[in-house]
């Protein structure tokens, strides 16, 4: 297999893992109130990468779920819409706290039996 072909899989399995942690990512930025572009700055800046084409699509879905509380706001020259967790994106985000530390300490499990 060749490295330009064997690196290309390896980028669709990386970001397949990812598509898997990008929820919990977004919701755990949203404690505090953020608009759009800060989210995604914030979340770039601690080494998750993220796009607009992705962000705001998952955004409308969680908010429409229930999720996320939102409201345009005028301060600035131009409208920002702010979103932040509801009570129900509070309860969720921490029973996927729980998940995802129960799925990190099985896999660590798996790749030490793999040693």
């Amino acid at each position: 297999m060749t490295n330009t072909k064997q690196n290309s899989e390896l980028e669709k399995l990386e970001q397949e893992m990812r598509r898997g942690v990008i929820v919990l990512a977004v919701m755990s930025r949203l404690m505090q109130e953020q608009y759009g572009y800060s989210l995604i700055k914030d979340l770039n800046e601690k080494g998750f990468e993220i796009g607009q084409d992705t962000l705001y699509p998952l955004l409308r879905r969680l908010e429409e779920q229930q999720l996320l509380d939102s409201q345009w706001r005028v301060e600035d020259p131009r409208p920002r819409r702010y979103y932040r967790l509801s009570d129900k994106g509070r309860e969720v985000y921490e029973a996927l706290i729980q998940s995802w530390q129960a799925q990190i300490e099985i896999i660590r499990r798996l790749l030490d039996e793999t040693e």
